[in-house]
């Protein structure tokens, strides 16, 4: 069987899984989140509401994220081994980010959500390259945003994001430009959806005495989450039958 068949039947599982509706343990730790969310304090919400926004929109219109490296032209099987070993990477980057901020009590967890956040797009530019896609396209940016929403989205808007990125040389073409983009991002919706998908395991963070190694399993996780989601948003693109 030739690697990109075994890819195809992957592809095929994962995105059942990753689609179907959600099972009792994340509903209820969804109810779980919301409870706790109340009890945070408005100026922490406001915090991460900032932090999403301006790192996205850096990520988006700047050069910060960009790696400085050329765009790796190697076979899909190559990728996917360099991909792992700079996912595990950034798994305990990740890791220790949690550790330190959830040791620091409440004020150094607001600063954790932008540290994470950024750690997340740096990921996800460097694996663009990995894959063979340059950065330096507005439209390979905004394939990247769609990778990042698909993975802290809701059952719901998951379906709708993975048609969108499973046809995404025909979707790329209704935003000629980075102003149109810009305009027709509906940014309450994703800051929204990216805050309700890491409320449960984040905010066990902020809890005294566990706070550290919350931090660590709920960082881990999170990149866990996003790398399994971004390789397989990116392996679709490499098979011979993609776009």
């Amino acid at each position: 069987m030739k690697y990109e068949d075994k890819v195809s039947i992957e592809l095929a599982i994962w995105e059942q899984r990753f689609t179907e509706a959600p099972g009792w343990l994340e509903s209820t730790s969804k109810r779980i989140g919301e409870r706790i969310n109340h009890i945070i304090p408005a100026k922490v919400h406001n915090a991460i509401t900032a932090a999403v926004k301006t790192i996205v929109r850096t990520a988006l219109f700047g050069a910060e994220y960009t790696p400085k490296r050329d765009v790796l032209r190697i076979s899909l099987e190559e990728a996917d081994h360099i991909a792992r070993k700079t996912l595990s990477l950034y798994k305990k980057i990740a890791a220790a980010e949690g550790a330190g901020t959830g040791a620091g009590g409440l004020l150094l967890n607001a600063v954790d959500f932008p540290a994470l956040i950024a750690i997340k797009m740096k990921f996800l530019f460097e694996l663009a390259h990995i894959y063979g896609f340059d950065t330096n396209h507005f439209a390979e940016r905004i394939y990247i945003l769609n990778i990042f929403q698909l993975a802290f989205s809701s059952k719901e808007q998951r379906r709708r994001l993975l048609k969108r990125l499973k046809r995404w040389e025909t979707e790329k073409r209704q935003w000629p430009s980075e102003t149109r983009f810009y305009q027709s991002m509906d940014w309450d919706l994703f800051q929204k959806e990216y805050r309700d998908a890491l409320d449960f395991r984040k905010m066990l963070q902020m809890v005294p005495g566990i706070g550290a190694v919350a931090g660590a399993w709920a960082n881990y996780t999170i990149l866990e989450e996003l790398g399994e989601t971004a390789m397989n948003a990116f392996r679709m693109r490499r098979l011979p039958s993609a776009g």
